[in-house]
């Protein structure tokens, strides 16, 4: 069993804790686009962890081996990083001290979760550099973290994977797509929650991501104690 880390934006975050959301596809690396490429489930492993191959229709295998799905296999798990405010003092005081000087706690607050308290004084004393920070007074603040910047130690959601495949991004279904945690509403029309998919995808990966149609790994998973 291997543990690695996994990123989700907010919507998603409080879809998983919502239990709305239990599957996530992520683009293949490197996508073979060229050609009339299937991928197959692999007959004669050649390495370990060896899962997937690339087919044409001849039967041929020029790329061979796919790389195994680097978010992990059945068993495996994966802990979350989402965006989080971190508390923190300046050992100066803002702004006349050098903001490398900021030394952060383990207090945290996560953004999926809204403002942390103190939010309203955000503006103090002159912006607090654009809004990346908030603060009660110039010495005590909560800092705006990414979530590639999230440490282990702060993660509040674990994953463990419970199937992994690969298919084209277009091959979704509506069930599917209620899966990946889109609005849940007016879902009986069909055709409703493979829309709101693509435009989640599209807000994520950019403009014409969608029509690219490129491979994709559906991770499967359901949530555990962390």
């Amino acid at each position: 069993m291997r543990e690695r880390p996994i990123l989700f934006a907010g919507p998603m975050v409080r879809a998983i804790h919502s239990g709305e959301k239990t599957v996530t596809r992520r683009i293949v690396k490197p996508q073979y686009n060229e050609g009339p490429w299937s991928v197959r489930t692999a007959e004669t492993p050649r390495h370990e962890r060896h899962t997937h191959d690339w087919w044409l229709p001849d039967g041929t295998r020029p790329y061979a081996a796919l790389p195994h799905c680097p978010y992990g296999q059945p068993g495996d798990r994966l802990w979350v990083r989402e965006g989080f405010w971190q508390a923190g003092e300046w050992t100066s005081a803002y702004p006349e001290g050098d903001c490398d000087h900021w030394v952060g706690s383990k207090r945290i607050h996560f953004r999926a979760d809204g403002e942390p308290p103190n939010e309203p004084n955000r503006h103090y004393p002159n912006g607090l550099r654009n809004g990346s920070y908030a603060a009660a007074d110039p010495h005590r603040v909560w800092r705006a973290r990414p979530s590639i910047h999230m440490p282990r130690w702060a993660s509040r959601i674990l994953l463990e994977i419970i199937a992994v495949r690969v298919e084209r991004l277009q091959d979704i279904s509506d069930e599917q797509a209620l899966a990946e945690g889109v609005d849940q509403t007016n879902t009986s029309i069909p055709g409703y929650a493979r829309q709101r998919f693509h435009d989640l995808w599209e807000s994520i990966n950019g403009a014409e991501s969608w029509a690219a149609n490129p491979w994709v790994w559906v991770v499967e998973f359901r949530r555990i104690a962390a």
